[in-house]
């Protein structure tokens, strides 16, 4: 019995201690339960509140500013004359990066409806490549708030959060963004901010700002460049069936491009065509007539090149050396301007979308190209293996500072921003020094007068018994000769003398140095007569800074820093970074008077000897002040000269420098054939202004005094403040003046000759 109890009594335990481990899970399942219930509510809630927080707070994206921080294709424009004679800004250069993008304010009305954008291509003249793009990559563009529901949910149904989905808003945030993981977190970070951005942005404002961001294959970024890549043409210019081919490219840019794949963009193009007519963007003529439309594509047969591919062909080119020029300078001012660093500059010109308003004139750089280019009125000296062929650079510019044109070097220009001689290469001028460090100080400073007579004769100098020698290799003719006669020959004699005796070492330096922006002067090695009499300067100078310095001559003595634009702004010229007239660096360096002076003394055009294998000899009806210059062995040969019109400088020599020989001076034909191209049009009546502060005199060449009745006599220029006194010394009967010191203004005192030897 006791047994049977035991037994029972056990099976009514088991069956307890069953129903308390039921009991016992059902409680942790609904604890598990209302932990995850409470759990999914606050998780919910979260996202719920998160969700809504995200859209309708601060702005996350601010197209605005994004279209500023978008790497945007720079701009140089220059200015040319229309059939009115009106300046008009025409575009010259482009410059970018990687990306290549011009933004383009569309100006599409406020339209939030496709039933309004429908039927209506009066509405914007880029009405088709909008329609283009909505029905082929968003065709409820116009309904949804940044989200296309329906699409989203049927293709995660089916797919998964890769495949497609996107709106163009969307894809405007991942263009922005430049986030494209395949995640289900950027998934959803890029929906919330899709919805946000149409919360604060008109859709007129989002397909604008997609237009010019998207990606087109070939470094096209936004439908500007896309445009004038495959077409050559304005987007505003595309008829129905480009807009649609251009619209193809965006799916896959590499797999339809239309220049290297025409076959499967084509396909691609009616696709879209048909999904317009579809929708009811187009009729079905215009469909018809768009499908049946030739695509002429920029390599095509046919295809002719309008205005603004030519532009966007320019920039495929090497830059000329104008364009390099402004590049280098606008960088360094930027850095000046907006305490930045080269790296930060340099992305702004390659990628800041700016615009810079160039000061050349293309015609005149047009000219001086072809001239370098293919060596027109250069020596015939040929490369060898063992030196290639000498080189030689030139800048032009008018009397205000404003670089007309430049030539950095002869022959095809090897790439972009290759060595710059005009602007970034200093060389010895040799006697082109004469009239900045020597003559032109000790006449403005009246130290000196056209007529004040020196000694042509070298003489004692740091252990030498006789320095300097002139360019004919003699020690000096021993004779009395004027200041302008020496100017003329080029005597390093009388030059020096008239430094050490008359002006002073000290007095000369510090003219060049406050006068003039010479970047390699050195204030311990030039301070001294060989590099101020004689130009042998301890590293140079260039053509741009001796243009510059030479300008002075032929404005009254005011020096102009020179400039190659006048103003830099943003991409749509509301902020101007750069300004020209409020930068630019200006000073009297000389009076007016003695500007005259050395413009006169520097003047003589024998016609006789001027020169032209083209025939056209032009420049010899102008004015012309001219000064020559040669260094030691004949390495650099320099040729610094002005018109009242324009004021150049030209070099010609090796890379590394070696002697010449016994040349002609190559730069001042250089100078003559360029300027021969540049003076065919002009006015050749037109004469250096003069001042009120200089007069046109006799003197006698005996003493160089003002010339008597009795004296023999010829005619210079004098500053007011500095006219010599009467001369008392000759007879009653004149005799007549030493031929070494004749002397005088147009054509006194063998000049001629002296430029037969020049242009010979």
């Amino acid at each position: 019995m006791a047994k049977k109890k035991t037994a029972k009594k056990r099976r009514s335990k088991g069956v307890k201690g069953l129903l308390f481990s039921l009991r016992g899970i059902s409680f942790t399942v609904l604890a598990l339960f209302l932990v995850g219930f409470f759990t999914a509510t606050a998780v919910g809630a979260y996202f719920f509140v998160n969700t809504y927080a995200t859209i309708m707070g601060s702005q996350i994206i601010n197209l605005d500013d994004e279209k500023s921080n978008q790497k945007l294709t720079t701009i140089i424009y220059y200015y040319d004359t229309d059939a009115e004679g009106q300046q008009v800004e025409k575009e010259y250069k482009r410059l970018h990066g990687i990306e290549n993008r011009v933004w383009i304010e569309m100006n599409l009305p406020t339209i939030e409806s496709q039933k309004e954008f429908k039927m209506t291509p009066a509405v914007s003249e880029y009405s088709n490549i909008v329609n283009a793009y909505v029905a082929l990559e968003d065709k409820r563009f116009w309904e949804h708030a940044g989200v296309d529901w329906r699409r989203f949910i049927g293709v995660i149904t089916k797919y998964s959060f890769s495949q497609g989905a996107s709106t163009l808003t969307q894809q405007l945030i991942k263009n922005i963004t430049k986030e494209k993981d395949v995640t289900a977190v950027r998934k959803y970070n890029e929906i919330l901010t899709a919805l946000n951005l149409e919360h604060y942005w008109t859709k007129d404002r989002i397909i604008e700002a997609y237009l010019n961001t998207l990606y087109l294959g070939r470094g096209c970024y936004g439908v500007y460049t896309g445009a004038e890549k495959y077409f050559g043409k304005e987007v505003r210019e595309l008829n129905l069936a480009e807009c649609a081919s251009l619209a193809a490219i965006t799916k896959a840019p590499s797999g339809f491009d239309p220049l290297s794949h025409p076959e499967d963009n084509k396909k691609r193009q009616e696709y879209c065509l048909s999904e317009m007519l579809n929708q009811g963007l187009i009729t079905q003529a215009e469909h018809d007539e768009a499908v049946a439309y030739k695509l002429i594509y920029t390599t095509s047969p046919e295809y002719k090149a309008a205005a603004s591919e030519a532009q966007a062909a320019a920039e495929q080119q090497v830059n000329d050396y104008y364009v390099d020029y402004i590049i280098d300078t606008v960088i360094a001012d930027l850095r000046e301007s907006e305490e930045i660093s080269k790296t930060q500059a340099t992305n702004m010109v390659y990628g800041g979308g700016l615009r810079i308003y160039a000061a050349v004139d293309k015609k005149a750089q047009e000219a001086i190209e072809k001239v370098f280019r293919e060596r027109i009125n250069f020596p015939n000296i040929k490369a060898t293996e063992k030196r290639p062929a000498p080189q030689a650079s030139m800048t032009v510019m008018d009397y205000t500072g404003r670089v007309v044109a430049l030539a950095g070097g002869a022959d095809e220009k090897p790439g972009n921003r290759s060595l710059n001689r005009a602007s970034a290469s200093w060389r010895q001028p040799g006697s082109t020094i004469k009239p900045l460090a020597v003559y032109g100080p000790a006449v403005d400073q009246d130290k000196v007068t056209w007529s004040t007579l020196v000694k042509n004769a070298a003489f004692p100098y740091k252990g030498m018994a006789a320095w300097p020698q002139n360019n004919d290799g003699s020690k000096g003719s021993g004779a009395m000769v004027t200041i302008q006669y020496a100017l003329q020959q080029s005597l390093n004699t009388v030059s020096a003398r008239t430094l050490n005796e008359h002006l002073g070492i000290e007095a000369s330096y510090t003219f060049i140095a406050d006068s003039f922006g010479f970047a390699k002067l050195d204030p311990v090695n030039d301070r001294n007569l060989p590099p101020l009499a004689t130009g042998g300067m301890t590293y140079g100078i260039s053509t741009l800074e001796e243009t510059a310095a030479y300008a002075m001559f032929g404005n009254g003595g005011v020096y102009y820093e020179p400039y190659c634009y006048y103003k830099v702004t943003n991409y749509d010229g509301s902020h101007v970074y750069l300004n020209t007239k409020e930068k630019q660096i200006t000073k009297q360096a000389m009076t007016p008077g003695g500007a005259d002076v050395m413009c006169e003394m520097l003047q003589t055009v024998p016609s006789s000897s001027w020169y032209s294998p083209t025939g056209k000899n032009v420049i010899q009806k102008f004015p012309i002040m001219a000064k020559t210059g040669t260094t030691s062995d004949n390495k650099d040969r320099w040729f610094a000269a002005g018109t009242p019109y324009y004021i150049a400088s030209c070099w010609f020599g090796y890379d590394q420098p070696e002697s010449l020989g016994s040349i002609k001076n190559p730069a001042a034909n250089i100078w003559m054939e360029v300027m021969n191209r540049l003076h065919k049009d002009l006015d050749a009546d037109k004469k250096f202004p003069k001042s009120n502060e200089a007069v046109k005199k006799s003197y006698c060449t005996r003493t160089g005094k003002t010339a008597s009745s009795n004296c023999p006599s010829a005619t210079g220029w004098y500053k007011l403040t500095n006219i010599p006194s009467v001369c008392t010394s000759c007879a009653s009967t004149p005799s007549p003046a030493p031929e070494s010191s004749a002397g005088g203004g147009n054509g006194g005192g063998g000049f001629g000759s002296w430029f037969e030897g020049i242009f010979g």
